[in-house]
């Protein structure tokens, strides 16, 4: 294995690890509701405090890789994972699961600054897409594989031992990395780091606030439709356990395989924002089928793994757009900022879709997907980038 393969395939893995993470404990909610005698609203409360945490630290950590390089702060990152995981696994009441929102959100927020400046500065231009393709499906895979394991542990051991077995994946994967970090020095690093002043003016350019928009409005979504879209289907819907989980999963897979198809669509299209447009449409109008109630429940896993796989090919030319967006020695920091769009959109929905859930409205996840969709999709369409299609390499 080349050298680019063997730094796209260890960030893909670690990546893959901080997205099962973020997703391990919300399917774990209804056993942890029935043992601690909490409300939904609650349990999201924990989310929203994972997400605010790594909202506001990912910018921060965005200049910290700037200024010290994302090797480090990456294998820091992943600990403090591991520790929060562990921390909730011994949790017996709220406030054990707040602090370990807290440490988890921390080490949560240093991945897309992190992973995004190695890959830059490590891997060849002409594989750039693909990396990016390859981190983004590595991470719905994470997605995906966090439901299924929680399910499967949960029922069988109990949600502890399933936040206790999470932990010892994340370890492991800590390990894997750190054993492979010295391909991850960027070439000439010590020389080009940022060493200077901290300039956060770089943040307030008009593309690089659109595209935070763009993020921000997307993870909304996403977020609900990820943390009670399963709750909300079975009870809307009056479907099973099984059939739910499979509907989720199926957009899940979905989006993996559209990204895999996107890193393609990169080399043959440049105007990346009309990419993400009709990506986002065609999920815009799923989301509102579903909301309307207007096809059979059976019909849900094939509904949603179209949605997946529309919304999957946007995403390398979504990150090719912030890319442009991108002044040189700025990687870290922009991406950074950027990528706490997604925090900041995953923590504005969890305690709403929980009010939704407690007060019998479960189409209501659904119509907020649709709704924070055609926002995303009136955001992207305003992208500056859209007229550089020629990307500078950082």
């Amino acid at each position: 294995m080349n050298r680019d393969a063997r730094i796209i395939t260890v960030i893909a893995i670690g990546h893959a690890m901080s997205h099962f993470m973020q997703l391990v404990l919300a399917p774990l909610f209804p056993m942890m509701r029935d043992e601690l005698g909490v409300s939904y609203a609650m349990l999201g409360s924990v989310l929203m405090v994972f997400f605010t945490v790594s909202a506001l630290l990912q910018p921060v950590a965005g200049f910290i890789v700037d200024r010290f390089g994302g090797r480090n702060v990456l294998l820091g990152g992943l600990a403090l994972m591991v520790v929060g995981a562990l921390m909730m696994s011994f949790a017996h009441g709220p406030a054990m699961l707040f602090a370990a929102a807290v440490v988890s959100g921390t080490g949560n927020c240093v991945f897309h600054p992190a992973d995004f400046s190695i890959l830059n500065g490590t891997v060849t231009q002409k594989r750039l897409g693909h990396a990016f393709s390859t981190h983004g499906v590595a991470g719905m895979l994470g997605y995906a594989a966090a439901p299924v394991f929680s399910a499967a542990v949960g029922s069988a051991y109990g949600w502890h031992n399933a936040l206790l077995a999470a932990a010892a994946l994340a370890f492991i994967v800590l390990v894997l990395i750190g054993a492979n970090a010295r391909l991850f020095v960027v070439r000439g690093e010590t020389k080009k780091r940022d060493t200077g002043p901290v300039d956060a003016r770089v943040l307030l350019a008009v593309p690089v606030m659109m595209c935070f928009a763009f993020f921000m409005l997307h993870a909304a979504g996403l977020g609900a439709l990820q943390q009670f879209g399963v709750s909300a289907m079975k009870e809307f819907f009056n479907v099973g356990t099984g059939l739910a989980s499979s509907a989720l999963t199926a957009y899940i897979l979905g989006s993996a395989a559209g990204m895999l198809a996107g890193g393609f669509v990169t080399t043959r299209f440049t105007r990346y924002d009309r990419v993400a447009a009709s990506g986002f449409a065609i999920a815009s109008v799923n989301a509102l089928v579903v909301a309307l109630g207007v096809i059979p429940g059976a019909a849900l896993p094939v509904i949603l793994a179209v949605s997946g796989l529309a919304v999957g090919v946007t995403y390398p030319s979504r990150d090719l757009i912030v890319r442009a967006a991108t002044p040189p020695g700025a990687t870290g920091r922009v991406f950074g900022f950027v990528y706490s769009g997604l925090d900041l959109g995953s923590l504005a929905t969890p305690v709403l879709c929980g009010w939704l859930m407690d007060h019998g409205h479960p189409q209501g996840i659904f119509y907020l997907v649709f709704g924070c969709t055609i926002a995303a999709i009136l955001t992207v369409l305003q992208l500056p980038a859209r007229r550089q299609p020629a990307i500078q390499r950082t």
